[in-house]
């Protein structure tokens, strides 16, 4: 059990003051491709001024707004009740659950206050990261008591008072401050090797599905429908595994189900269209007959001899 904390406030100056939540990596804001990576937070807080999400939120500001990340971190604390919790700032396209995971269950077998992620130039983090909630609760109260409030102050003077422990994550820590940083994501989710994961996941999220399944399961029977039926058969045949899984009560189960009597259908289609092929000219001596196991001979008066 966890809680979240997602900063999306801030002016963007490095992006023109674009809405840098809202700006679309891979077809999904920015701010839902982080919400997606902490899907499994009991609570999630979103500190900004509320707006359309893919799942549901609470809502939180500091005061007063544009008053800095700590600032709003502590805003965001106060709705969350976990031991512990995660901070991420809004703007990592690349972050994953297995990543929220892995500093979660480091944090857990750890006696340090956070667990954070670095850069590739080995730079700190704080906003990918896990923490001890009264931990920071303590801290941010130091803080406030030492500094006449949390407005303005950086994310360094957290940092500076907790015990903390670091994970390097090139590709996670990954975040989107420039447009050049903008570009470079929208180009890497469409690499051979990431942007079917990546058009899966904003499918899912597009359409309100939790559901994990066996992709290679479903491309094996595209790929068999396409080549021993037609090719318009690939899309229409996993259309109806999936409607066919939905109408046996859906979950991972229905789907693998449903795919299996299709691929076999597919096959069964295939070898037909290979025993027709072969039939057409002479079968050659000891080649398996076309006729049906149960099948009899005509034997009417008339039939030939």
């Amino acid at each position: 059990m966890y809680d979240a904390v997602v900063l999306a406030g801030g002016g963007a100056r490095r992006l023109g003051g674009a809405d840098k939540p809202g700006v679309r990596v891979g077809g999904r804001a920015l701010l839902d491709r982080v919400l997606a990576a902490c899907a499994g937070a009991r609570s999630t807080v979103v500190v900004a001024a509320p707006r359309p999400t893919a799942r549901p939120v609470t809502w939180a500001r500091e005061d007063p707004p544009g008053g800095g990340p700590l600032a709003a971190l502590d805003a965001g604390l106060r709705d969350t009740t976990a031991e512990h919790v995660v901070v991420l700032s809004a703007d990592l396209p690349f972050l994953q659950e297995r990543t929220v995971g892995r500093l979660l269950g480091t944090l857990r077998t750890s006696g340090a206050d956070g667990v954070l992620l670095t850069d590739p130039d080995g730079r700190d983090q704080p906003l990918v990261a896990a923490y001890r909630t009264p931990r920071l609760h303590e801290v941010l109260a130091l803080l406030a008591d030492r500094h006449d409030g949390l407005t303005g102050l950086p994310l360094r003077r957290l940092v500076a008072e907790l015990s903390l422990t670091r994970i390097s994550d090139p590709v996670a820590s990954f975040d989107c401050d420039t447009w050049d940083d903008i570009a470079t994501a929208r180009a890497r989710i469409r690499e051979h090797g990431h942007v079917l994961d990546e058009w899966i996941s904003a499918a899912k999220d597009e359409l309100g599905i939790e559901l994990d399944v066996d992709t290679g399961v479903l491309l094996d029977l595209a790929r068999d429908a396409a080549h021993g039926v037609a090719r318009p058969a690939a899309p229409l045949t996993t259309f109806l595994v999936g409607y066919a899984a939905a109408r046996a009560g859906g979950g991972p189960e229905a789907v693998a189900e449903a795919a299996r009597k299709a691929a076999a259908l597919a096959a069964r289609w295939a070898a037909e269209s290979t025993s027709d092929a072969r039939s057409s000219g002479a079968a050659p001596s000891g080649a398996p007959s076309d006729v049906a196991p149960d099948a009899t001979p005509d034997t009417r008066p008339d039939a030939a001899g």
